[in-house]
């Protein structure tokens, strides 16, 4: 009953200061007075209830919103962040499947292909570049690399489990 309570009094808690914070109306938390905390808010909430409470399953919705939430709020603002939102997102994706995969074993085979995706999302212009004698045959294989998901995901549901 006790382990109940983290996830709602997190919530609370990070809200209530938010929201606090906001009225106070000073300039130096005027910057965090943004959608992307309140993300951040409810995937530590998440993280709170993953980590305390051993629902383990609570740490990837957590990692992607704490994350999410991160992203939005440095992209643009620190010089070393990546602007690819699409490709930081699926790299944060999976570092959630790998953080749960580390408590429950369940998700590597996802988390491996969601970081092999990222990172032809983030850096497919310095890979090409690196490798001008395959540019024509990437460039076909990323104009149909979404049929490509779409049989692979088709075999995995028709795969019969032993």
């Amino acid at each position: 009953m006790k382990n109940q309570q983290i996830f709602p009094g997190i919530i609370l808690i990070g809200f209530g200061a938010y929201f606090l914070l906001e009225q106070t109306g000073l300039t130096i938390f005027h910057q965090f007075s943004t959608w992307p905390t309140l993300l951040i808010i409810v995937g530590i909430a998440f993280l709170g209830q993953g980590y305390r409470t051993n629902e383990h399953e609570s740490i990837l919705p957590g990692v992607i919103m704490a994350g999410f939430g991160l992203h939005f709020h440095l992209v643009g603002k620190v010089s070393f962040w990546p602007s690819n939102n699409i490709g930081m997102l699926i790299l944060i994706i999976s570092l959630g499947y790998f953080l749960r995969f580390q408590k429950t074993s369940k998700g590597l085979f996802q988390a491996f292909l969601f970081l092999i995706l990222a990172g032809l999302l983030l850096f497919y212009d310095k890979v090409i570049s690196y490798f001008d004698l395959l540019q024509n045959g990437m460039g076909f294989i990323w104009k149909f690399w979404p049929a490509l998901l779409i049989v692979v995901g088709i075999y995995f549901l028709l795969k019969k489990k032993k």
